[in-house]
C-alpha cells in the first residue's frame, strides 16, 4: 500500500540533514548528504509504517504539506513509500512428479523459484 507523508529536513552545520515526520512522532532519521537524506527518509518511513501495521496500531493521517511549519534552515518534502506485507503464506501448487523429483535431486527450493518467477513476472525485481 502506498503512503505519502511530509518530512521536515533540518540542515546541520556539517552539511548533513536530520529528518523528522510531524505526523509520526519519534520517526527520525539522518543523512550525510541531501541524496542520502532522501533515501534515509524513505527507509525510516517504510520501517515505521510497517511496524504500525504489524502491531495493528492506527496509522495517522498525513498532514498537507502546506500545513507543516518549518524553522530557519529547514524545508519540507513529501516522501512516498510502498509498504508491502512480507509475511510468508502457504500455497498449494501442483507440478508434475518428474519436476518435483528433479528439483529434489538438484537441491532446489521450489518456494524460492516461485518467488523469483513471480517477482520477475510482476516486474518487482
Amino acid at each position: 500500500m502506498e503512503y505519502v507523508y511530509p518530512a521536515v529536513f533540518h540542515s546541520n552545520d556539517d552539511e548533513s540533514y536530520t529528518i523528522t515526520y510531524p505526523d509520526l512522532p519519534g520517526c527520525i532519521s539522518e543523512g550525510k548528504s541531501l541524496g542520502n537524506a532522501l533515501h534515509m527518509a524513505a527507509s525510516a518511513l517504510n520501517l515505521w509504517i510497517a511496524y504500525l501495521i504489524e502491531k495493528r496500531e492506527e496509522i495517522p493521517a498525513a498532514s498537507r504539506i502546506e500545513e507543516v511549519k518549518v524553522d530557519f534552515g529547514e524545508f519540507v518534502n513529501l516522501i512516498r513509500v510502498n509498504v508491502r506485507d512480507e509475511h510468508a503464506v502457504r500455497r498449494t501448487v501442483s507440478i508434475p512428479k518428474w519436476m518435483d523429483d528433479e528439483a529434489m535431486r538438484s537441491g532446489l527450493s521450489l518456494s524460492q523459484i516461485l518467488q523469483d518467477a513471480l517477482s520477475k513476472r510482476l516486474h518487482t525485481v
